[in-house]
């Protein structure tokens, strides 16, 4: 497994990616407590001040994981996160995941965002493949998948309770060999 302690800064023509600082703690806070944010990625916002800080305080010294924060160039500001985890020896895979808050969605920045991550992690590593799992409800970021070469592999079916109904999660995989064949 290649090691990610070196934490790389990304650039696209609407988007770049850098380790995060400081000055993040209340934009990625703002993201994190975005209702749209909780739904999406099935999460709750049960955390307070010192545990954010600590958390985003010590994404640098990680050599098993990749923590990068979404800045919009148009603006200058954070508008969300990319993130690969739990590398997984058996098929040298890594789990992938973003969120994106309100100020970032629907112009493309989370579509650029994740291919420039891509791109960094098949040229600069030896990662053999991304995984990754989204909620049937969010048919968008399953798209935004499928356009970068992600195909489903299963369904973990009733995986998450909202509003009193329980959905599914679709699973993911991208190759390294599919992403250069588009």
């Amino acid at each position: 497994m290649h090691n990610l302690l070196k934490k790389p800064v990304l650039t696209g023509k609407m988007v770049f990616l850098r380790p995060f600082e400081a000055k993040d703690l209340p934009l990625i806070e703002q993201c994190l407590r975005d209702p749209e944010v909780l739904k999406l990625t099935g999460s709750e916002a049960d955390f307070d001040w010192e545990t954010l800080k600590t958390w985003y305080g010590t994404r640098h010294d990680q050599p098993d994981r990749l923590d990068l924060a979404v800045i919009d160039k148009a603006t200058g500001t954070l508008v969300g996160e990319v993130v690969v985890n739990d590398y997984q020896s058996s098929d040298h895979s890594m789990n992938f995941r973003i969120l994106i808050g309100e100020a970032g969605r629907n112009r493309g920045l989370g579509t650029e965002a994740t291919r420039l991550l891509i791109n960094y992690l098949f040229q600069e590593t030896s990662l053999a493949r991304l995984t990754l799992s989204v909620f049937d409800f969010n048919p968008r970021a399953r798209h935004v998948y499928e356009k970068l070469g992600f195909q489903v592999t299963g369904v973990e079916q009733d995986d998450l309770e909202v509003d009193g109904q329980r959905v599914d999660s679709i699973l993911m995989v991208l190759t390294r060999e599919r992403y250069f064949e588009q």
